[in-house]
């Protein structure tokens, strides 16, 4: 699976970039195929939590997105991947009917 990553008012450093891939690259597993390219969009806001992560994917007909605030990138990655892991499950259940 291929992953984007596109940075919005900042430049990502190497060490978020490589968490990035390192999470969301683990998706691939729970509906292996399912998807070829995962775009991550990274932003910052002007509110509290001011850091927002956008993980989208296109699945057999369907586009699958989540987005999360928190005061950290790493918290709102690993709360993206989480409930992408969730949706990704339902999906495969749904397809396959299991």
């Amino acid at each position: 699976m291929e992953i984007k990553i596109k940075t919005l008012k900042f430049d990502a450093d190497q060490k978020l970039v490589e968490y990035v891939e390192k999470k969301v690259s683990k998706l691939d597993k729970f509906f292996l195929g399912a998807a070829d390219v995962a775009e991550v969009t990274l932003s910052l806001l002007s509110e509290p939590d001011n850091k927002q992560a956008k993980i989208q994917m296109h699945v057999k007909g369907d586009d699958l997105i989540i987005e999360r605030n928190s005061h950290s990138f790493e918290q709102a990655i690993t709360d993206c991947v989480d409930a992408m892991k969730e949706k990704l499950t339902r999906k495969k259940e749904k397809t396959y009917d299991i």
